[in-house]
């Protein structure tokens, strides 16, 4: 009879306890898998939002990515206290996780901040040819921790995007002209009119030099030794290295054909001076 009792006696716990913390568990898990469905629902939303919005698909991923974790966060502190567990201390151990991971993350955070900036302001865009925290190249990538530079002799650069937004940029492909400066010296024995009028048939005979803005040639220094031209045209940003690099080949041996000298320094020895002081 007492075995009888006690067996009921612990029956009816099991079945008390069981009825009220079965129903809390599966009320959890209810609460878990349908948040977790929403949290997924709402973060695809979002980033359906910011793609049609033309918003660049790495900060859209990525908002998208953190509204879905902070969601899952709601979403486990929700079933927990359904179990009737406080959460009170479970949100003081995240503040006080989140806090220690920021200190630890900030220069992480910082290049985050500055990737969402670039991303959102674009300053440059991929395939721009750039000037950024003292290195120069091609834009490869822009990602939320780094810039990608491809550089002329073909290395890859990678630069933290704090030191991109943090200093100064220039950005040689943002407009679709660019001004090419050049300055030609030639003798003071030598045809000024003669000289200058060459010049401007080099840079008419130019199909790439734009004609509007004209270009300009004029005296723009009496040197020690030369008289020298600064000579300013406009081309096409695709065009600038080959203008460059052609015009100065071609005023060399043009000036060469026509006699006109192109100065160099040199160095005049007094013989007699050198007597007297011996």
């Amino acid at each position: 009879m007492e075995v009888t009792t006690e067996v009921n006696k612990y029956t009816d716990m099991a079945v008390q306890y069981g009825t009220e913390y079965g129903l809390k568990v599966i009320g959890a898990i209810a609460i878990f898998v349908i948040g977790k469905w929403v949290a997924k629902k709402l973060s695809g939303l979002i980033k359906k939002m910011m793609d049609r919005g033309k918003i660049d698909s790495t900060l859209s991923a990525f908002i998208a990515s953190l509204v879905d974790i902070l969601l899952m966060v709601v979403v486990v502190l929700a079933a927990i206290h359904n179990l009737g567990i406080d959460t009170t201390s479970f949100i003081a151990i995240l503040g006080a996780a989140g806090l220690a991971v920021g200190l630890a993350l900030q220069g992480t955070f910082g290049n985050i901040g500055s990737g969402v900036i670039l991303i959102l302001f674009r300053p440059f865009e991929v395939g721009d040819f750039v000037t950024v925290a003292g290195e120069s190249g091609t834009v490869e990538a822009i990602t939320l921790f780094n810039t990608t530079l491809l550089t002329p002799d073909n290395k890859v650069i990678l630069i933290p995007n704090s030191a991109v937004a943090s200093g100064n940029i220039t950005n040689f492909s943002k407009k679709e002209t660019r001004r090419v400066d050049f300055v030609f010296g030639i003798g003071y024995d030598d045809d000024l009119k003669l000289a200058k009028a060459t010049l401007q048939e080099i840079l008419d005979a130019d199909t790439r030099i734009l004609k509007d803005p004209e270009s300009f040639v004029g005296v723009g220094e009496l040197a020690d030794s030369s008289v020298n031209f600064t000579v300013r045209v406009w081309v096409k940003a695709s065009d600038y290295w080959g203008v460059y690099f052609d015009t100065i080949e071609k005023v060399k041996l043009t000036f060469d054909a026509k006699g006109i000298s192109i100065p160099y320094p040199q160095m005049q020895i007094n013989a007699d001076v050198l007597k007297v002081k011996a």
